[in-house]
């Protein structure tokens, strides 16, 4: 059984009300490679491909930061935890 969309966005919107969606940021930095970061996002996000973090620190190196991924706020505060602990620059906003 499928729902109507208008049904299933309004059941979207009540969740993200009830848990709160926050953006995990990198920042770009003269620091670390290329390389570096693009392991770093696949390690600290598993979730993410290789391209998708390719195309995330591109992203990040040309416009200065780049949305990592968007979710929960605890989620968020462990994918930032472990981009910064691979010395990366990295943030939470609230979405």
């Amino acid at each position: 059984m499928t729902i109507p969309t208008p049904i299933a966005h309004d059941i979207t919107e009540r969740l993200q009300k009830l848990v709160p969606r926050y953006y995990v940021i990198l920042h770009n930095d003269d620091v670390n490679s290329m390389p570096h970061v693009v392991t770093s996002l696949v390690k600290s996000v598993p979730s993410l491909s290789t391209q998708r973090a390719e195309e995330i620190m591109m992203e990040a190196h040309s416009a200065g930061r780049a949305v990592v991924i968007v979710c929960p706020l605890e989620p968020a505060e462990l994918y930032r935890d472990r981009l910064q602990s691979c010395k990366l620059t990295a943030t939470i906003e609230k979405a």
